[in-house]
């Protein structure tokens, strides 16, 4: 696990940082579903020339509900545990990351932050290669992973995945096979009432084009981050504007969320106040993450 050094924050400074809100969540939960609402109706009314940008901004906006999963499933984006479980289940099925799923992967990638043995998330090595970097980003290895986890559910044998605990396992194969009913389900209905074209162009093809941005901005958290619990130089935090923070739930300040996880998406940018003169490993914005990345691979 990623470890605070001591003092970095007080016990009561923790504890005020840590409180969760239904309000901030509802209201931060209402802009994203307005977003992709909107998204949608530019597809709706897009022509020809129009239909392919506005399914990436559907994309955009679907593969960021990354970030309510991601949260929920810490129980911090409401106060309310029901809340975090409903919202962050629905917000998982579109990307087929089911949210139970992802619980035991996420935890355990907590627990053994950058072990190159236990952290689930180190299964697939960092790009060291340009090909392999553009491999990741196109987000073909991430669609084959949800489809082979989804054969595993509906087989009955999670043991593929050594992060899931086996009592856990039997709960995580009825959410993964509802997830799948239910998905379906949506399609179905949708070619029903709409079109035959209408999963084509609201689901998949927007994933297909939203989830390489969701791949670029994941990759920035722990690559080229040290190999050890040091939760200051193990983890990135990157500096990003107000409409980043705000699609992605203030996912940038990962080195605080991984410090504290306690600590609810609405407070990260206090966090972030109290704790940047000591963050180790600091980036000022993607984009020059990625152009130095992408130059460090080309001298490889």
């Amino acid at each position: 696990m990623s470890q605070a050094p001591p003092r970095l924050l007080s016990g009561a400074e923790l504890k005020a940082l840590s409180q969760r809100s239904d309000l901030h969540g509802a209201l931060r939960l209402g802009l994203h579903l307005a977003l992709i609402l909107g998204a949608g109706w530019l597809v709706a009314a897009s022509g020809p020339w129009t239909l392919l940008p506005a399914m990436l901004l559907l994309g955009v906006t679907q593969a960021a509900l990354f970030a309510p999963i991601h949260e929920t499933m810490h129980l911090t984006a409401f106060a309310s545990r029901r809340a975090n479980a409903v919202v962050g289940w629905l917000a998982a099925c579109p990307s087929l990351l089911n949210w139970h799923f992802y619980m035991a992967f996420h935890l355990a990638h907590h627990r053994h932050t950058q072990d190159p043995e236990k952290d689930p998330e180190l299964i697939m090595a960092p790009p060291s290669s340009l090909d392999a970097y553009l491999w990741r980003v196109i987000a073909l290895p991430y669609w084959r992973t949800r489809l082979l986890t989804l054969r595993d559910a509906w087989r009955g044998d999670l043991s593929a995945h050594p992060y899931i605990p086996a009592r856990a396992a039997p709960k995580i194969i009825r959410s993964m096979r509802a997830m799948t009913v239910f998905v379906l389900g949506c399609a179905g209905l949708s070619m029903l009432l709409v079109g035959w074209w209408a999963p084509l162009v609201f689901w998949i093809g927007p994933q297909l084009l939203g989830q390489p941005v969701l791949r670029l901005y994941l990759l920035t958290e722990h690559t080229l981050c040290t190999h050890d619990a040091n939760g200051l130089t193990n983890t990135r935090t990157t500096l990003t504007n107000a409409a980043v923070r705000l699609l992605m739930w203030n996912m940038s300040y990962h080195t605080e969320h991984h410090l504290y996880p306690s600590i609810p998406f609405h407070r990260l940018p206090a966090a972030h106040g109290a704790l940047r003169d000591r963050l180790a490993v600091l980036q000022d914005g993607y984009w020059r993450w990625h152009a130095g990345f992408i130059r460090l691979l080309r001298q490889s």
